[in-house]
């Protein structure tokens, strides 16, 4: 991939160019950016960059040999690893190569919710495992066999396990012309002793206008483009699934469990804590996003800004509803919290039958009867 193929991040694509042009690539660096915002796509390009046989003070050539293997994710010196869905502990990314290179060019701006959609998933939770950080070190111990630079790229760190420790002697003495790229999220969720052996590449959110331009380039209308920009919050993979029409069953199924909740409808409650502790953890934490974004959205409408929220129309009345009806600040802000611990404990594999049960207890003390957890001042319907 050429960084001329890449949405925006002028400023980044010149920094990153200029370090490659004065000879100060770091051996270990962490392009840190939100999904959807091109992180993933500049490291690739970056790679191809360093490896080009014919590089201009602007982009690589992507004519000679190295440019067209590395623009098929090809090349004998360029590696990913990523979060998988292991069956057995001895599974490593490899068994998975040609979904990612499918799932890579089909869409450079994928998020783990699309790479998940493209694997047969079941409910198995995303990681990167010991088998994997194993075949790391194998692959990089050896020279390269092409290029000048032998790369790893290495998505989403932050699903690596203490296992990730095993690769800390290998970052701080890597092979001569060996190049790590670790491309990342949420930096709280990637392990310290990693976090601390790399040089931190900030990647921004786009801005609407680029995600807007994006969209106009794929012939979507200009007043839909703009629309469809706004509510993509600056990720393109959002704004895809819009353009697309592709809905997830969340936005229903957060509602519903907020009304059940508010109505105190044990019986129901109880049918939902059923359905959805059998959906998969990666589907739950999903939901359980969703429904921080949701709720974050009505907190924009009570603060006064509602020309700010970013809800497509059908989720856009509903929260205006549930908000003038039934919310507070502080009960958003209380119910929020309560979602991002479900989220913690979830990822650390909480029983979710009695996760969800116990969560939507607590929603029932915070909607129908007013009671806040400390710290948490109440502010009238």
């Amino acid at each position: 991939m050429q960084f001329r193929a890449i949405i925006g991040q002028e400023e980044l694509k010149k920094h990153l160019l200029e370090s490659v042009q004065l000879g100060r690539v770091s051996h270990a660096q962490l392009f840190l950016g939100p999904e959807g915002s091109g992180s993933l796509a500049l490291a690739v390009a970056y790679a191809q960059y360093i490896s080009c046989e014919n590089r201009s003070s602007h982009d690589s050539c992507g004519e000679c040999g190295s440019c067209r293997k590395y623009e098929k994710l090809i090349h004998p010196d360029l590696h990913f690893s990523y979060p998988f869905f292991a069956k057995h502990k001895e599974d490593t990314a490899q068994l998975f190569i040609s979904e990612w290179r499918e799932a890579f060019l089909g869409n450079p701006y994928l998020g783990l919710d699309a790479w998940r959609n493209s694997l047969d998933a079941e409910n198995k939770q995303a990681n990167i495992n010991i088998a994997e950080c194993h075949q790391i070190i194998q692959k990089l111990s050896l020279k390269p066999f092409e290029a000048e630079y032998k790369v790893l790229i290495m998505w989403l760190p932050e699903y690596l396990d203490k296992a990730g420790n095993t690769l800390l002697k290998l970052m701080e003495e890597p092979p001569q012309k060996t190049l790590f790229i670790l491309v990342a999220e949420q930096q709280e969720y990637i392990l310290t002793t990693i976090l601390s052996r790399t040089q931190l590449v900030k990647v921004p959110a786009l801005s609407d206008t680029e995600v807007e331009r994006h969209l106009l380039s794929l012939s979507v209308s200009p007043e839909r483009a703009k629309q469809l920009a706004f509510l993509s919050e600056g990720n393109v993979q959002v704004a895809l699934n819009l353009v697309n029409e592709v809905e997830s069953d969340n936005f229903a199924l957060f509602t519903d469990w907020l009304r059940m909740t508010f109505g105190d409808k044990g019986p129901i409650i109880l049918d939902f804590v059923e359905q959805i502790s059998k959906s998969g953890r990666e589907n739950q934490k999903a939901f359980l996003r969703y429904g921080i974004h949701f709720l974050r959205e009505c907190m924009v409408y009570l603060s006064g800004a509602k020309e700010l929220i970013r809800l497509p129309e059908n989720e856009y009345f509903v929260a205006v509803n549930f908000s003038e009806k039934v919310l507070s600040l502080a009960k958003a802000e209380a119910i929020i919290a309560e979602l991002e611990k479900a989220h913690y404990h979830l990822s650390r594999n909480a029983n979710p039958k009695i996760l969800f049960l116990d969560v939507s207890l607590q929603f029932v003390k915070i909607l129908r009867f007013n009671t806040l957890p400390e710290g948490i001042q109440y502010i009238g319907i």
